[in-house]
């Protein structure tokens, strides 16, 4: 799996604006947790906005919807961070600031090694996901292609 890499694009529906004071749980712990997720193993990039620090700013897909983009060696990395760090415990707080889900909120994708994933790419992969379900091209956590599968799967 040397030859590739796990792209990852998760989205929130924000409850209130991030300057509302019923988000500071949320917003003084996004510096711990990137800094959590940058010294994590497998982490190899995420992608942040003008201030250097996080992409709470970018919101391709509405005002209240902020997106996190990272890439990590493998989907075994990602799962590690996403559960069994310290992230866990703000994951389970995630109902007090953001809404419910109606719809995927989070794909994941094989990319080659090396190719840093841009926002829009990521947003098509998710438009993927959300139009005809799980596939080797764009999937949730719950499943679990491999970057062959991916491979063998392009047109």
């Amino acid at each position: 799996m040397t030859g590739y890499h796990l792209a990852e694009l998760n989205t929130a529906l924000l409850k209130y604006p991030l300057d509302d004071p019923r988000m500071a749980g949320f917003t003084s712990m996004l510096e711990p947790i990137n800094a959590l997720a940058e010294r994590s193993p497998g982490y190899i990039w995420r992608l942040v906005d003008d201030s250097g620090l996080d992409a709470t700013s970018m919101r391709p897909l509405g005002a209240n919807v902020i997106v996190n983009l990272s890439v990590w060696e493998t989907r075994e990395a990602f799962w590690d961070y996403v559960y069994r760090s310290g992230h866990l415990e703000f994951l389970r707080r995630r109902s007090e600031w953001f809404e419910r889900p109606r719809e995927h909120m989070i794909v994941l994708w094989w990319i080659p090694a090396g190719h840093t994933p841009t926002l829009d790419e990521a947003l098509e992969r998710l438009h993927a996901l959300r139009a005809n379900g799980p596939s080797p091209r764009a999937f949730s956590l719950r499943e679990k292609y491999s970057p062959e599968e991916a491979l063998a799967a392009l047109p």
